[in-house]
């Protein structure tokens, strides 16, 4: 287990490999281990020394936010985090990859500070965070998020109605992950998260863009894979068929050929249906 002390308190991360450096974030309420057998699989190649942080509020990393709650759990925060995680680390420059969440987080990273940004590749992540799950989407507002902190079998039920068709290791990874959230971080992030809008801003990127969406995603509509082609010119689009939210689990092994492609080549072939 590796940290660093941020300005909000202990960034948790991990790492593993040697070679040049890549940056991966997850989304809500997971943590750094939804890319495990991507890490293992790109160290092995010893091509990459390969980082997945933990966001603060999420996994290890740190719950209280120095006082300073309302802002450190936001979109624009976690890009704050991912900048200093590489000042302290003395990476110049990286590709980023994000898992929901933290695919929209790399996107806003690039588009902040888009001379530290190698190349992105986002897995169902929202370019429009209206296009959540009408449930996540309540799970934003304070009061709910209260009423469903206060009886836990409500959010496990909740849990259950939208991990129904994920397997058994999405399902446990997640029913892991949620009890080692605290409630600011759980609403305060999808909240954020529901009211971004990057259409627009994605205009301005200049550099290699990888969308990999779920065909069957229930949690971050496959639409959005449709929004990023639009918005970046430098952008391509893998469609897995097969995949829900979590297509690094549902194939891993055309996922880890999509990924270890784009990273080797600077962009992907083409547009591509995995089926």
């Amino acid at each position: 287990m590796s940290s660093i002390v941020t300005e909000q308190g202990i960034l948790h991360y991990e790492s593993i490999g040697r070679g040049k450096p890549i940056i991966l974030l997850h989304g809500w309420i997971n943590s750094w281990d939804v890319w495990r057998d991507q890490m293992i699989a790109l160290a092995k190649t010893r091509q990459f020394r390969v980082y997945a942080l933990d966001f603060w509020g999420f996994g290890d990393s740190s719950k209280t936010g120095n006082g300073n709650s309302k802002s450190t759990f936001q979109i624009d925060s976690y890009v704050e985090m991912v900048h200093q995680f590489m000042d302290a680390l003395g990476i110049v420059r990286a590709p980023i990859f994000g898992h929901s969440m933290g695919g929209t987080v790399a996107l806003q990273m690039a588009l902040t500070y888009p001379d530290r940004v190698d190349k992105v590749a986002v897995v169902g992540s929202p370019i429009v965070g209206r296009s959540l799950n009408p449930i996540l989407q309540l799970a934003g507002y304070g009061s709910i998020a209260k009423l469903v902190w206060r009886y836990p079998f409500v959010l496990h039920s909740i849990m259950r109605i939208l991990l129904a068709g994920d397997s058994t290791a999405v399902r446990g990874m997640i029913f892991r992950d949620v009890q080692r959230t605290t409630i600011e971080s759980f609403f305060k992030s999808i909240g954020d998260l529901r009211e971004t809008d990057l259409r627009n801003a994605l205009a301005n990127l200049d550099l290699p863009i990888l969308g990999i969406y779920g065909a069957k995603d229930n949690i971050v509509s496959p639409s959005n894979s449709e929004l990023l082609k639009q918005s970046v010119g430098n952008s391509k689009i893998t469609v897995f068929q097969n995949s829900r939210h979590f297509p690094m689990t549902d194939e891993p092994d055309e996922f880890l050929k999509t990924m270890t492609t784009f990273l080797q080549n600077g962009s992907p072939q083409s547009d591509l249906a995995i089926s």
